[in-house]
């Protein structure tokens, strides 16, 4: 496991400068795909081109990171097991009383209740 805690350090860097490059870019549209210039480094242009070229680098070190970390973690191979700790439980329905029926002669008669209501009241 000692290989995958150390991409996982190097993919988190990596992330890390690629967020901070992104932000020091300018938000003019001047970056991704505006053609060259011979100007220098030191230029405004320059240190544009500068932080394209890291911000592609950066961008394509952490997508190889991200698909060798998902081999390193399948090839790690886990049985397979799945962990049931947080599986619910179905509680058993308490049981019931039994309905116990009393004789017919100690309950009185009581009438259906009217479908109609009187229009008097």
């Amino acid at each position: 496991m000692g290989l995958f805690h150390f991409l996982i350090v190097v993919q988190a860097i990596i992330a890390a400068s690629l967020v901070g490059v992104i932000l020091m870019q300018r938000s003019e549209g001047g970056g991704l795909g505006m053609g060259g210039s011979p100007s220098g480094l030191m230029s405004a242009r320059g240190a544009a081109d500068f932080l394209t070229r890291t911000t592609t680098i950066l961008a394509t070190v952490f997508i190889i990171l991200s698909i060798s970390l998902a081999f390193v973690a399948a090839k790690k191979g886990n049985s397979g097991e799945i962990d049931n700790s947080l599986q619910r439980t179905e509680v058993p329905a308490a049981p019931t009383a039994p309905a116990t029926t009393a004789p017919a002669a100690a309950t009185p008669a009581v009438p259906a209740p009217a479908t109609e209501v009187p229009l008097d009241k």
